[in-house]
């Protein structure tokens, strides 16, 4: 059975997040004398990455590569206090570009930790949002990583126990984890519903929707992209062949064998024009057919940083209305 048909999951690529810290990058370089410093990725997509680096961006991995003084954002995956501190002992500039629904995981952090609660946090080792919310309050937050890890995280008072979430998971995602420690803690304190971040729940709920009718899913995303990887899970526990790649270059035709179907999502952090790169190769492998299912229409946005709201002074330069 040849390849003849495509179907676009939507929503897809950029979410409000990644969309506002890309944009912060851009007017800080078009605001304020360079060189501009980006700790970390600003989002995790090397095209982004390296599309930003061209128009002048630099990225570090540590504060300590960046001169004291200097102008320095912050990644949309938010940082802790450590490093607030270490970047006013170096006299930075900062501009944080922290998706607002991370800093308002911090906030709750904070709040429940003050008022004496075990924290759990459901997340990724590792992950850069998962180092920032745990650095509010590292003596009361408890990382929890699988339903084994509920099972077992100790807690200091059973009476007093809450539940945050890193917001690259859906519902789906933390659902068997908070019940499990509900079983354990029955006073336990759930994470409001909107800390999920919203683009993360939509897409998965839209590449559900494609699987019952493409038989193989490409998920368009870089390797590091925690929300990228679990859309690749979801096709998966859906019983679809699911690949994620970062470029139309990785196909692999023979991917396609008897598959009439395919199925195209991309992670938040994602360009469009990957998607497009994507379809124009399924094309010349004999896709006829290309169509869009839209789930649900997103219409968030969120509003730049105060730093971005004020003229720079000094720098020589003024920002187009």
């Amino acid at each position: 059975m040849p390849l003849t048909r495509v179907i676009l999951s939507k929503p897809r690529g950029f979410c409000a997040g990644v969309e506002r810290a890309i944009e912060v990058v851009e007017q800080a370089l078009e605001r304020f004398p360079g060189p501009i410093y980006v700790r970390k990725e600003i989002v995790h997509n090397p095209h982004v990455v390296n599309a930003l680096r061209q128009k002048g961006a630099t990225f570090v991995n540590e504060l300590t590569e960046v001169p004291e003084g200097s102008t320095t954002i912050f990644s949309a995956h938010g940082v802790s206090p450590a490093v607030h501190q270490a970047a006013s002992q170096r006299q930075l500039n900062v501009i944080d570009a922290t998706c607002p629904l991370v800093t308002k995981v911090h906030v709750e952090a904070k709040r429940f930790a003050r008022e004496g609660y075990t924290l759990l946090l459901i997340g990724h080792a590792g992950h850069e949002e998962v180092e920032g919310t745990m650095g509010e309050a590292p003596a009361s937050i408890r990382l929890v990583q699988t339903v084994e890890d509920a099972q077992r995280v100790p807690v200091d008072n059973t009476e007093k126990v809450a539940v945050i979430t890193q917001t690259t998971l859906s519902v789906d995602d933390t659902k068997a984890i908070i019940e499990t420690l509900r079983g354990r803690f029955p006073k336990l304190v759930n994470p409001a519903k909107d800390d999920i971040c919203y683009a993360t729940q939509n897409r998965q709920n839209a590449v559900k929707a494609i699987a019952k009718e493409a038989e193989v899913i490409l998920v368009i995303g870089a390797k590091n992209s925690s929300n990228s990887i679990r859309l690749t899970e979801v096709a998966e526990d859906a019983g679809r062949r699911a690949y994620l790649i970062n470029a139309a270059t990785e196909i692999r035709p023979e991917w396609f064998e008897g598959t009439a179907c395919v199925g195209v999502t991309s992670g938040a952090s994602a360009p469009e024009h990957l998607v497009q790169e994507v379809v124009a190769t399924l094309k010349r492998l004999g896709a006829t057919e290309v169509e869009e299912w839209e789930l649900t229409r997103e219409d968030v946005s969120f509003g730049l940083p105060a730093e971005l709201q004020k003229t720079p002074t000094g720098s020589g330069r003024t920002r187009c209305p």
